[in-house]
């Protein structure tokens, strides 16, 4: 029998119910927290010695030096021209997509000039050089590599860095090639909190970066947020999650699938049902269980939909979207007859996938945008990554000594409304003269 919670918006205690399967915890224990401080003030005052350090006694990979850790680009481009060429023909075809869309998002330097000449405007620059985490604990991502370089890349970045852990020297032909694909100037085989401390602070070997982008695990994710200052980050991602919304008339199968696929990530994985129609929720149940025996990570996804899992029953679609709303999903499915209209009253969800013909799968590898998305009701506030994340923007301003003496008496009154008798004489020298 498959464990789930079952909920409805009906029970008196519904809020509490959701608001204890939401809330998430991100792993940053006192362990996880002393663990990392310590390792990034060893990377930072060691650099290399202390890489080497963490490589052979986290990952079983002992080097004399930690360029013996660099993948250069030969061995990318020979990973790549190696695989089958299915797999290639997958790689390449989903890089194109990803590059297509994000072409989109690329902004541009305007500018306006005031009646009294002065000139206004904003300039749009690419970051010099970023670092990509691609994490490989639990399974190979070169998804993830697609996914944090070419929008870097899109964005005229100079030098794109990754990272990825190689327990043992290992890692998937996928993930090489896949940097070969998405333009990846430099790969080291690091991870954990001392390839996010080798990026912050840089090392003999390791070039210091300006922005560090990409998931990882508890350590990963500390270690990024101690970081964040010194250098930019894009977020501090949480386990995976999906939320779906389906009327009922889906093949329950299909749906039962789509939370597979999440929760098997890991055991925080999140995965959600919301259907008005109690008898349809026990048909996916029924799938599931059907289903879960031949999958091959069944143990994580049990353990996932045990500790995270629901399938809530709500009165409409209306009331759907109101939960969906406060879930604030990563990945949202609406898997109904008019998935637009129901899309309208969407304000909070990282991705939304529309009809029953678009499984969120498609946006892990394929489809276009980034899947590097807000997790744990960040999408509240924030944004999937994007070209936006690699670019930086300055302010523009030129007076002319007409547009001086517009500005300057507000300029100065303001300044001394504030105690602030610099600024104001400044304001006024250029046009009390």
């Amino acid at each position: 029998m498959l464990d789930i919670q079952r909920l409805s918006t009906t029970q008196p205690d519904f809020d509490e119910q959701l608001t204890a399967l939401t809330d998430w915890e991100d792993g940053a224990t006192h362990g996880v927290e002393s663990a990392v401080a310590d390792i990034l003030t060893a990377v930072r005052e060691r650099g290399d010695e202390a890489l080497r350090h963490y490589s052979e006694k986290l990952d079983g990979l002992a080097v004399d030096a930690v360029s013996e850790l660099e993948v250069d680009a030969a061995g990318c481009q020979a990973a790549l021209e190696g695989l089958d060429a299915a797999d290639r023909d997958a790689l390449e075809t989903a890089a194109a997509r990803i590059r297509h869309y994000h072409l989109h998002q690329r902004q541009s330097d305007w500018e306006k000039t005031d009646p009294d000449g002065s000139r206004l405007g904003q300039q749009i620059r690419p970051l010099e050089r970023v670092g990509i985490y691609v994490p490989g604990g639990k399974a190979a991502y070169p998804s993830s590599v697609l996914m944090n370089a070419i929008p870097a890349h899109v964005a005229g970045v100079n030098e794109i860095v990754m990272v990825a852990p190689a327990p043992g020297g290992h890692i998937a032909p996928m993930v090489l090639a896949a940097a070969a694909v998405a333009g990846v100037d430099r790969l080291f085989l690091l991870g954990g909190a001392q390839a996010v401390a080798a990026l912050a602070y840089g090392t003999e070997t390791v070039p210091a970066v300006d922005k560090i982008v990409g998931p990882g695990n508890a350590y990963v994710a500390e270690a990024k947020r101690r970081v964040f200052g010194h250098v930019g980050i894009d977020m501090v991602a949480g386990p995976s999650e999906i939320l779906i919304v389906c009327d009922g008339q889906t093949d329950p199968e299909w749906i039962a699938m789509d939370l597979f696929s999440q929760a098997e990530h890991d055991e925080d994985a999140r995965a959600l049902l919301i259907c008005p129609e109690a008898r349809y929720l026990d048909d996916v149940q029924a799938a599931m269980e059907r289903l879960l025996p031949e999958m091959e990570r069944s143990e994580i996804i049990r353990a996932s939909l045990a500790r995270r899992g629901a399938l809530i029953c709500v009165r409409d679609l209306a009331e759907a979207a109101k939960v969906a709303n406060l879930i604030a999903p990563e990945h949202l499915e609406l898997s109904v007859v008019e998935p637009e209209r129901l899309a309208a009253a969407i304000h909070h969800a990282g991705a939304i996938f529309l009809g029953r013909y678009t499984p969120e799968a498609f946006g892990d590898y394929c489809a276009g945008p980034s899947h590097v998305l807000p997790t744990s009701r960040t999408a509240r506030f924030a944004s999937p990554l994007g070209v936006y994340d690699f670019c930086k923007t300055t302010s523009i301003v030129q007076c002319t000594p007409e547009g001086a003496a517009v500005l300057g008496p507000v300029a100065a009154r303001l300044a001394r409304s504030e105690g602030l008798t610099a600024h104001a004489r400044s304001a006024e020298l250029r046009f009390d003269h």
